[in-house]
């Protein structure tokens, strides 16, 4: 899952990673340079994918969470995976999620290419992609315009995905990057909104309002859970 909606109150942006994401061995795909528009990632060959597409995308997860604990970054798990961890219910939405730090990127897109995966920079500034399982993975160093720090990947909880135990981002930090994201070109509360009803005792709402400003839509999606009592 990605939230990363237009807003006017910006951190300023930390500069691109000088990633290499292939390898010049002979037979290989050249590097790509991320300043230029990367191509279309290539699916993993992978001939017996979980049938249901939750799965797969939980599988990924799993996966990738693996090889980054392995790899000794400082990571959490984010989006809709990352909900269900916490406790929520529903279908995944299209893709998993990762935080990492901007300076990290550089290493962990590196980790991900020797454990095999596909892992190419796509026109965002604010991410890099990698696919697993046929399922994309978004490994994001902004959220909502704020680069992911060290203070927010410590405040994660490690729990269980399936089988694999990973750090999680904490849920006042999910809400808040999801609800700081809101603006009037970004503004489905429909997606948020069960996700703040699944969470919402674990929640430092206050937090998450000072964090959002004075923006009108988060402040309408505040208004819009009172009414509803869900805070």
């Amino acid at each position: 899952m990605t939230e990363n909606g237009e807003d006017t109150t910006l951190a300023r942006r930390p500069a691109v990673p000088d990633l290499r994401l292939a390898s010049d061995a002979p037979g290989e795909v050249p590097p790509l340079d991320v300043r230029r528009e990367a191509p279309a990632p290539v699916e993993d060959e992978v001939p017996d994918l979980p049938r249901d597409r939750n799965q797969a995308i939980l599988e990924a997860a799993k996966q990738v969470g693996a090889v980054l604990k392995r790899g000794g970054h400082l990571f959490a798990l984010a989006g809709s995976v990352a909900v269900r961890a916490h406790g929520g219910s529903g279908n995944l939405q299209h893709d998993v999620d990762f935080c990492v730090r901007p300076q990290d990127a550089d290493a962990v897109a590196a980790t991900l290419r020797e454990a095999g995966l596909t892992v190419y920079a796509p026109p965002e500034d604010w991410l890099i992609k990698a696919t697993c399982f046929g399922q994309d993975v978004d490994i994001i160093f902004e959220l909502a315009h704020r680069p992911v720090s060290t203070e927010m990947l410590e405040r994660a909880q490690e729990l269980p995905v399936e089988s694999v135990r990973m750090p999680v981002l904490a849920p006042t930090d999910l809400l808040s990057g999801l609800v700081s994201a809101f603006s009037e070109h970004h503004c489905d509360f429909g997606a948020v909104l069960p996700i703040a009803r699944a969470l919402r005792e674990k929640v430092d709402w206050d937090r998450v309002r000072r964090e959002s400003g004075d923006e009108p839509m988060p402040a309408a999606f505040f208004f819009l859970l009172e009414r509803l009592n869900v805070i």
